[in-house]
């Protein structure tokens, strides 16, 4: 199991837990923090016993964005990875889920700041939950910077325009119960619970059929931009060999039995 001085990873059943783990920085992305970001996605990818992985922050906070400092190697920290950033200098876009997308879905955990960069991870993962005091926001602007991680071209596909634009331009922190208004994150619970909620959450996505599961979510993803002629057509080629699998099979058995379904990923 993969893992960083900044990234912890553990699992719960068939969940990976991925936990940025920076609290003295409110888990600012570091070298250390992306490179075990980075290896997570893989491992949940490659392991067909993971089904769903948790994104949380730990310390009360989710991410306050990027430490630059610390990814232009200014301070010894994380050193020992820098050849990783060497060998493949996309590493960090694909650790922010802006040039990777796991086939598993990701379920976002969100205590406390969720800024700038943090946010923009937010917008790679696929189910979203936030503690009450979660705050939100793009913060680039007010710093005389761009936010370089997808945000202008993913936000306005996930929230309508207006907001995207608003979130985008003004730079202003939103809290949790906004961006659930807005359509930015999909539950609000109290301080504390947003862990426990996403790992329910992940449950009910184990219970499915691992197949179809990953299937529904390429088919999301894939169909979004195209019309819905080609996006049709794209999901009866994705959506359809499913139903020969042994799973589908197994699915319906066990409703027919009225039992809880085995499946095996075949």
């Amino acid at each position: 199991m993969s893992g960083t001085e900044h990234l912890t990873v553990r699992r719960e059943g068939a969940t990976l837990v991925l936990t940025l783990n920076r609290p003295e920085a409110r888990n600012a992305l570091s070298l250390p923090m992306l490179v075990g970001l980075y290896d997570g996605w893989i491992e949940a990818d490659a392991d067909d016993e993971i089904r769903s992985i948790v994104l949380t922050g730990a310390g009360g906070a989710f991410c306050a964005g990027m430490d630059l400092k610390a990814l232009a190697g200014k301070g010894m920290e994380g050193q020992q990875y820098r050849e990783r950033l060497t060998a493949d200098p996309d590493l960090h876009w694909k650790a922010m889920l802006r040039h990777h997308r796991p086939r598993k879905p990701v379920i976002a955990a969100v205590e406390g700041y969720c800024v700038a960069g943090g946010t923009e991870i937010l917008q790679g993962t696929d189910i979203r939950v936030a503690g009450e005091s979660a705050t939100f926001g793009l913060f680039e602007v007010k710093r005389g910077l761009f936010p370089i991680g997808g945000s202008t071209v993913r936000l306005q596909r996930q929230i309508p325009r207006t907001h995207a634009l608003e979130m985008l331009l003004t730079g202003r922190p939103y809290s949790a119960r906004e961006a659930a208004d807005i359509g930015l994150v999909g539950h609000v619970v109290p301080d504390g619970a947003a862990l426990a909620k996403a790992l329910e959450i992940a449950e009910l996505v184990n219970a499915c059929g691992p197949l179809a599961v990953e299937a529904v979510k390429a088919s999301v993803y894939e169909t979004a931009e195209q019309t819905e002629t080609d996006g049709l057509a794209a999901e009866l080629k994705r959506g359809w060999p499913i139903f020969d699998t042994a799973d589908a099979k197994e699915g319906a058995r066990a409703f027919a039995e009225k039992r809880e379904p085995v499946y095996k990923r075949v």
